[in-house]
This record gives structure tokens, sequence and C-alpha cells, in this order.
């Protein structure tokens, strides 16, 4: 399905009728696709499944291109569920919602020349040496774009889609009618948390002038950082509805794969090294580990940071709880470990003892692998192998934590998404002393 997937110029919908009715028509098309694909069976003699007529590749391509189009909410819906359940979920929908982090269609020139009138007025152009009317990056909430100004300085301008403020609650509940009754989900699968935490992103994501904010105090907090850098902020380019900072030159961060293993090395510790402090030291963090949001300049060996829309700032006590659990695995203390996990949300009395033991021993094997002696050697398979099973035969077996705290579960994804990174890099981290050195 990847090879048939190109981002391009189409429309975004503005308006909630408009956008209803893309929904209406794509559930319409997949029905019809169903229906035809059923006749087919039936002529040959075959028994169709309902699971076979929908996930045939005209309707996974339907179902991929209208979600990109909608932008907002059904893209994050997409996204939140491939990182939290991507692997409960078919590969067929894990595979569109995957894709969905990374690639979206982007607005045509027309539709963007109108939103930038509306925050800056009719006589920005002359402003400015170059607009790019191509974005380098569009995904969930908006496009960003490369600009010039005539001083020549470099900017990347970050433009919302028109509608998806506006659009928010109606767009939510209406992907969640669409994934509700394509039949795709686990059983158990609650999708109501979801849903609501889609709002709540949405609302965050949507506001640019407090992602400015969080722009400036990650900056603050990492100035005399050597391993990364910020973009800075434009205030005066700046509105509720488009962000401005300086433009950051480099590569796609798992493009750094075919880097000497020192760099390597290097990269994945100073972004787990980062994690760590943003959840034990600084109480805030970028929440989503897309790897779009970091890139690496190799002019000056840093890490640049981008897209700090989806910080967050975490719940005190939650944080302390998560720094107990991390120093009872790091001491082996299994009755600490177990009490920790219970207050966290991971075991509570709906879970049966046998998976209880089970979500005990998963812990006791990572803390086990991660906090030894020594490097963690990331292109070893055989741990994020194991663990994938047994997460997977766990859910099958009903293991559904109900009193997870949501932060709980951004928490589970950073990590997670770090581990994929240095995965990907085929790093080898200390990871016992940086957890030594961020929890003293």
């Amino acid at each position: 399905m990847r090879d048939t997937w190109t981002p391009r110029p189409v429309r975004v919908p503005a308006s909630r009728v408009a956008r209803l009715g893309r929904l209406g028509s794509m559930a319409t098309g997949i029905a019809g696709g169903m229906a035809l694909e059923g006749v087919r069976h039936l002529s040959r003699g075959a028994r169709p499944s309902y699971r076979g007529l929908l996930l045939t590749p005209g309707n996974m391509t339907r179902l991929a291109n209208e979600l990109a189009q909608m932008r907002g909410a059904a893209m994050k819906v997409g996204q939140l569920l491939s990182m939290d359940a991507g692997e409960l979920l078919p590969p067929e929908l894990s595979e569109i919602l995957s894709r969905l982090r990374a690639d979206a269609h982007f607005m045509p020139p027309r539709q963007l020349k109108s939103v930038l009138n509306a925050n800056w007025g009719t006589d920005w152009l002359g402003q400015f040496e170059r607009f790019d009317t191509r974005p380098v990056a569009a995904a969930s909430i908006g496009q960003v774009h490369r600009v010039r100004r005539r001083s020549g300085e470099d900017l990347a301008v970050k433009v919302q889609y028109p509608g998806v403020v506006d659009s928010i609650d109606s767009d939510v509940r209406n992907v969640g009618a669409l994934l509700r009754m394509s039949g795709l989900l686990p059983a158990g699968l609650d999708l109501a948390p979801y849903l609501e935490e889609a709002r709540g992103l949405l609302r965050a994501e949507a506001d640019y002038q407090a992602e400015a904010g969080h722009l400036e105090t990650f900056g603050g907090l990492l100035a005399d950082d050597p391993a990364f850098v910020v973009p800075r902020l434009y205030p005066e380019w700046t509105t509720p509805r488009i962000l401005a900072m300086s433009f950051m030159p480099g590569r796609p961060i798992e493009e750094t794969a075919d880097t000497p293993q020192e760099t390597r090395d290097r990269i994945a510790t100073a972004l787990i090294r980062l994690t760590l402090r943003e959840v034990f030291e600084f109480g805030m963090m970028q929440s989503d580990p897309n790897f779009a949001n970091y890139r690496y300049d190799d002019r000056i060996g840093r890490i640049v940071l981008l897209d700090f829309g989806a910080t967050r700032v975490l719940d005190p006590d939650l944080v302390g709880l998560y720094r107990r659990l991390a120093q009872a695995g790091r001491d082996g203390d299994r009755g600490a470990v177990v009490a920790c996990l219970a207050a966290i949300g991971f075991l509570d009395d709906g879970v049966p003892p046998d998976l209880a033991d089970r979500v005990v021993a998963m812990a006791g094997r990572i803390f086990d692998a991660v906090l030894g002696a020594g490097h963690f050697d990331f292109a070893e398979t055989a741990l994020s192998t194991e663990l994938n099973a047994e997460g997977m035969a766990l859910a099958e077996a009903g293991y559904f934590p109900t009193a997870l705290p949501m932060d709980a579960l951004y928490l589970q994804r950073k990590f997670g998404g770090m581990f994929l990174l240095a995965r990907r890099l085929g790093a080898r981290v200390p990871l016992r002393r940086i957890v030594d050195e961020v929890l003293g």
C-alpha cells in the first residue's frame, strides 16, 4: 500500500457540513466496494466473510486517502490508536494508521493564501523574498513551509488547516462511529478514552500561541545542552493559527542509521537522557515520539527538536510513582515493583492473578535487561520480540487495565517510541548510568 501513497495538494474541507459529507461518502464508498466484492465472491461459488470484504485493497486505499484529506481528528485518532494499540490492530488497519503519523495531503496554494491573508493581512507577501507553497511537512493539524525573509533569514512557518478547530467535536464523534462500524477494532478495546483524548489533544495542538510558549520554554531548558538545538520563535509572525520559527536544516533522524556506531550511540543516548529529564526533572514532556519530530544536523553534530504542540505537563504524583518504580526495578525490589504497578494502574482488582503475575514478570524482564551493567544493545531484537509477543498474548487473554491514567499512556508511548528509534539506529546505550544520573 505504501507504493500507492503520494501526498498531493488537496483542498481541506473547512466546514462541518463538508467534513461530515466526506465521512459519509467514504462510508458509502466502502459499503459499495464491499457489495461489489461480495458479488464477485458469490459468482465464483465462494462464501465471503465480512472481514474479507472490508479489507480489500480498494477499501483500504479509500480509507487512507479520506483520513489523510480530513486531517484533524481523523488523523489524530488514527495516530493515537496506532501508537497505543498498534500491536492489537489488524495489520491492514495498523498500516493505514501508522502512515498517518508521517504523511498527509496538503493545501493547494489558493487555500493556503486565504489562510495567510486571514492571519497576516493582505500585504504579507512583500515581506518575503521567497515563500515555497509546497510544504516541507504536512500532518494532522497543519503544514510547514520554508520561507525566506528579505533580510536573508530562513523561517519555518506552520500554517493550520482551516476548519480544524471548529470541527473538533463533530470530527471526533464521526470518526469514532466510523471506526466502530468498521468492525476492525479488537474485542474489549474501549474506544471512548481515545476519542476523548483526541479532543483534548486537538484543542491543545491547535493553539499555536501555546505551542510558541512551549518552544521558548524548551529552548531555555536546553540552551546549554550541546546535544540539542531548538528553533527560535518569531513572535511577530506568530498567531493562534500560524507559528513562525527559525528554519533548522537537518535530515530525518532515522537516516542517521548510516553513520558510525559512535554517532548512533551518542544520538540515542542523548534522546533517552532527554526523555528521562523531561519526566523526572522538567515535569513536562513533548509527548509525541513521532520520528518526524527529530532531525539531525550533520554540520554541527546536534539533534534538532521540532513540534512542541503535544507538550504535556505531567502529574507530579504520577511522576513520583514512576520514580519509585524505576528505583525499585533498578534495585531488584519485586515487592516495591508490584506496589508501584498497582498504584499507577497497570494492576487492579479486575486483573486475574495469573495475568497480574505475567505483567510483573514482564516488568522484571525489562528491568533486568535494560538496567543491567554496561551498555544495552538495541540492535539485539530478542527482547523486543519477546515483549511484543507477550503483550499480544496478554491482550488476547483479556488484559486491559481500566484504571491506567492517560499520563501513563503517554509515558509508555514516549518510552516505546525512544526504544523503537534506538533500535532503528542499532545503538548501544549505557541505560543504567543514565538512570542513575537522572534519578540520583
